[in-house]
């Protein structure tokens, strides 16, 4: 079947990604091949101490990656994308939406760059004893509860971006189970939240008398390959304003963006592991047991398939680094030369790994802190770029200590995982805008975690893919296909073998990294003294 009969007769999958940076689409064939693509660039707004984006923007960012889908589409095969055998939503997790009994948004959505809810992190942990990270919804919550916000009256349900996405979507109030895990915890038993947890938790509020206990606000979880729910006439409308795309259309769950770097991975099984590495960056694990003790550091999640996941997520990765790209754009600008972006990724970024770079950067250090870092114990951050006089200076270290230091704070958490716990990697799949230009962002990674790393040659696309896997796997003619078996069979000859890492590379890296600790104090005293506005 050609890709223009599958577009024509309505057997596409189309997956849809809110991510920090982008909000992309992806859809696919029969085959799980990609066959169109597209995409819309937003950014984040930091509003009265809050990370932030306005939910206008939601849908006017939706419907041009929407519309840049169709125009890929006519200008490739001719055709219009009309109807779809299923659809999938994917979002940055965590964070909180908070909704009245209308759907109205109770206060501006919260995302998960915020390190404003450390008092409750730290006082659901005790009471969970779970590490219960600032990000998660819940953390969100019990911080407005303990503000004493005005909202909390009017609460009727909280979710995620994804969740409220396709609540718009089709009316169904549900969540998957991976993006279920950053909001509040879930049992890997029964695929439900915590019990004894939710139980404590409005045992706790009780005293406050709001009309709502929380498992009256937090969505259904539905399990993986479940349909849930149908694109209504409004939903359409929503995403597609042109007319185009029909009602009716299959819905699986939402998931965040873990679970859909996970599936684009293939890293859903015991001891597989994935990097997610862009915006922020985050390693995560799948469980063989539970971890020894509570690490306020961890998160612990869940694979879209409900296995229990260690993930070290930090806050920043890329952010400073682009910044630091575009501005020597405008110095190539400047003089006349071409600054396009795939220009100056494809030219500089190779520099960090030339034999111009010291492998441990030559001395310098920076802290890509656009916002705060909860591994490293920061509310908020501050970009910082510092030397000694007798540092190597040079542009090829420059790139490398960014590089570098872009996966500081993870391998902060990745830490305690592997020498504190014991979690064993014999791999990390990569995915994500860190690793587009070709070896770069893969030797680095690997020189930082000490671990082999593949990437796929989708990895700067993963998440959109790996949500339309999952929306193709709950039309899977044998229902009694699991994951992990189906994900097998899409992956049997797509990743890319792995990069081990240089042992040069690695000793460098660890000599910087001790710089990097050593130096938090001075990104505590730019924090302290640089104000924030």
């Amino acid at each position: 079947m050609s890709s223009k009969t599958v577009i024509a007769q309505g057997h596409g999958v189309l997956g849809i990604e809110l991510g920090s940076t982008r909000i992309k689409a992806s859809l696919i064939g029969p085959d799980s091949k990609s066959i169109a693509a597209g995409s819309h660039t937003w950014e984040n707004q930091l509003v009265d101490g809050v990370w932030t984006y306005d939910l206008d923007e939601v849908w006017s960012g939706t419907q041009a990656c929407i519309a840049d889908l169709q125009k890929d589409i006519v200008d490739r095969y001719g055709a219009e994308l009309t109807n779809l055998a299923g659809i999938g939503v994917s979002a940055m997790m965590h964070g909180y939406l908070p909704l009245d009994d209308g759907d109205r948004l109770l206060a501006p959505f919260r995302t998960w760059r915020n390190n404003i809810t450390g008092e409750a992190a730290a006082a659901l942990t005790e009471l969970f004893n779970y590490p219960i990270p600032q990000r998660w919804s819940v953390a969100h919550l019990y911080q407005a509860v303990l503000n004493d916000e005005e909202h909390l009256s009017q609460l009727a349900r909280m979710t995620t971006l994804a969740g409220y996405v396709h609540y718009a979507l089709t009316g169904r109030f549900v969540i998957g189970i991976n993006d279920a895990s950053g909001m509040f915890p879930v049992d890997t038993a029964t695929g439900t939240y915590y019990t004894a947890m939710v139980e404590a938790f409005d045992q706790n509020l009780s005293s406050r008398n709001f009309s709502w206990k929380i498992s009256e606000v937090l969505p259904e979880i539905i399990p993986v390959g479940e349909e849930a729910g149908v694109l209504t006439a409004e939903g359409a409308a929503l995403i597609d304003p042109s007319g185009r795309l029909k009602a009716g259309i299959p819905l699986c769950p939402p998931e965040g963006d873990a679970g859909t770097g996970m599936v684009a991975t293939n890293s859903i099984k015991v001891r597989t592991g994935n990097v997610s590495a862009g915006t922020s960056v985050f390693a995560m694990v799948v469980l063989e047991e539970p971890l020894s003790r509570v690490h306020p550091e961890i998160d612990l999640v869940m694979t879209p398939d409900g296995h229990a996941v260690g993930m070290a997520h930090s806050n920043n990765c890329t952010s400073d680094f682009d910044a630091w790209i575009r501005l020597l754009g405008e110095a190539v600008s400047a003089m006349g030369g071409d600054a396009s972006p795939d220009r100056l990724y494809g030219t500089l970024m190779p520099l960090a790994i030339g034999p111009d770079a010291d492998a441990d950067g030559g001395g310098l250090l920076a802290y890509g802190y656009v916002s705060g870092e909860h591994v490293t114990g920061f509310s908020e951050g501050r970009p910082l770029f510092v030397r000694n006089s007798s540092a190597r200076f040079t542009l090829a270290n420059f790139l490398r200590t960014h590089l570098f230091s872009a996966l500081g704070a993870m391998r902060t958490g990745l830490d305690i995982l592997t020498d504190e716990e014991g979690v064993k990697l014999e791999e990390i799949r990569g995915h994500g805008g860190f690793f587009k230009t070709p070896e770069v962002g893969q030797k680095i990674m690997a020189a930082a975690t000490n671990t082999p790393v593949s990437v796929l040659d989708t990895a700067g696309e993963g998440g959109a893919w790996g949500m339309a896997l999952l929306a193709a796997f709950m039309k899977r003619p044998d229902r009694s296909v699991d994951l992990p078996s189906y994900l097998d069979n899409v992956f049997s000859d797509s990743i890319g073998r792995p990069m081990k890492p240089n042992p040069a590379d690695v000793e460098g890296f660890q000599t910087f990294f001790r710089r990097y600790t050593a130096g938090l104090a001075i990104e505590r005293a730019a924090v302290e003294n640089l104000p924030a506005e």
